[in-house]
C-alpha cells in the first residue's frame, strides 16, 4: 500500500514539474515575443525618422492684403509651400530622441576644463561625461594626455581619435602661484613656496633648469615635472646698471664685497668687456656662481 502511495506521489510531482516547465517555456516565449514586437516598433519608428508624416502650409507673404474678411491674392508666384513635421505621440518622439544617431565631433579641448556638454559632442555618452566631470570635481586633474587615456571611461579607440586634439596648457613658472606649483607632481607646500620665493630673488626664471638651484630640488624631482612647465620671458636682470646695494640681493652675488667689485669692474672697464666671463676672469665671481648667472637674462 505504501509503495502505491509513493508511486502516486511521484506521478503528481512529475506532472506538476512538467506543467511548471511548460509554463516557464510559454512565459519566456511570450517575453521574447514582446521584446521582438517592441524592437520592431522602434525599428519602424526609426525607419520613418528621415521621412516622417508631413503637412504643407501654404505660406502667404505678410504684404498680402486681406479684403472683406477674405484673402486677396495678387499672384501665385510670390507664395510658397512650407514643410512642417506633423505632431507625434510623446512616446514616439522620445524613442526618436534616444535612438537618433549622435553626431560626433573632434575639436581642441582641455580635459580639465571642458564642459559636460562638449564632452558629449566629442563622442562620450552623458554618463561617461558625468564620470569625467565627477573625477574633476573631487580634485582629480589630468596633467598629461596619458593621464586622460588612463581614465576608465576613455576607450582606446576614442583616445586615438582625440589624442591630437587634447590641449593641456603648460604651467608658466613665471606667473604661477604657490597653489598651482603645489599641483605639480612631487611638489608639496614646502617646495611650492620655495619656487615662488626663489623666483622673486632671481627677478623671474630665465629657464626651467633654474629650479635645480633651489635647495634640495634634485634632478629626479625636476624630471618628474619638466614636461609640464614653461617659462615666459622675464624682465632682464640689470647687472650692468644696478647699484651695489641692489646687486647684493641677487642669489648669485649675495654679498657686499662681490656687489661692490662688480660696480668697480663696470667703472674701470669698457662696455665691451661687461660680461659674466669677464667677471669670472677678474676673480670677482667663482665658477659656480658665474655658471648660474649665465643662465639669467641679463642687460
Amino acid at each position: 500500500m505504501k509503495k502505491k502511495d509513493s508511486e502516486g506521489d511521484s506521478k503528481v510531482l512529475f506532472t506538476s514539474f512538467r506543467a511548471g516547465v511548460i509554463a516557464l517555456v510559454f512565459l519566456l516565449t511570450g517575453f521574447q515575443l514582446a521584446m521582438f514586437i517592441h524592437k520592431a516598433a522602434q525599428t519602424r519608428i526609426l525607419a520613418n525618422r528621415d521621412q516622417p508624416d508631413t503637412v504643407y502650409v501654404y505660406a502667404v507673404p505678410p504684404s498680402e492684403s486681406v479684403a472683406s474678411g477674405s484673402k486677396s491674392y495678387s499672384g501665385a508666384s510670390s507664395h510658397s509651400s512650407v514643410r512642417h513635421n506633423a505632431s507625434h505621440e510623446p512616446a514616439v518622439e522620445q524613442i526618436r530622441r534616444e535612438k537618433a544617431p549622435r553626431k560626433v565631433e573632434s575639436f581642441r579641448f582641455n580635459p580639465n576644463t571642458v564642459s559636460v556638454e562638449d564632452l558629449v559632442r566629442l563622442g562620450f555618452s552623458p554618463k561617461q561625461a558625468e564620470a569625467i566631470d565627477s573625477y574633476r570635481q573631487k580634485g582629480g586633474k589630468y596633467r598629461r594626455k596619458s593621464d586622460f587615456a588612463k581614465s576608465y571611461v576613455v576607450s582606446d579607440s576614442v583616445y586615438r581619435r582625440l589624442e591630437k586634439y587634447i590641449d593641456i596648457p603648460l604651467l608658466d613658472i613665471n606667473v604661477a602661484d604657490s597653489a598651482a606649483f603645489d599641483g605639480l607632481p612631487g611638489i608639496g607646500g614646502y617646495y611650492a613656496s620655495k619656487m615662488v620665493e626663489y623666483r622673486a630673488q632671481l627677478g623671474g626664471y630665465s629657464c626651467k633648469e633654474q629650479l635645480l638651484e633651489i635647495y634640495h630640488f634634485d634632478q629626479e624631482r625636476y624630471d618628474g615635472l619638466k614636461d609640464l612647465i614653461k617659462v615666459s620671458k622675464p624682465k632682464p636682470y640689470r647687472l650692468w646698471s644696478l647699484p651695489a646695494d641692489s646687486l647684493r640681493l641677487h642669489p648669485h652675488i649675495h654679498d657686499w664685497r662681490t656687489a661692490r667689485a662688480i660696480v668697480l669692474y663696470r667703472d674701470n672697464n669698457e662696455r665691451s668687456l661687461w660680461t659674466v666671463d669677464g667677471l669670472e676672469a677678474a676673480g670677482i665671481l667663482e665658477k659656480e656662481k658665474a655658471d648660474r648667472l649665465r643662465l639669467c637674462l641679463i642687460e
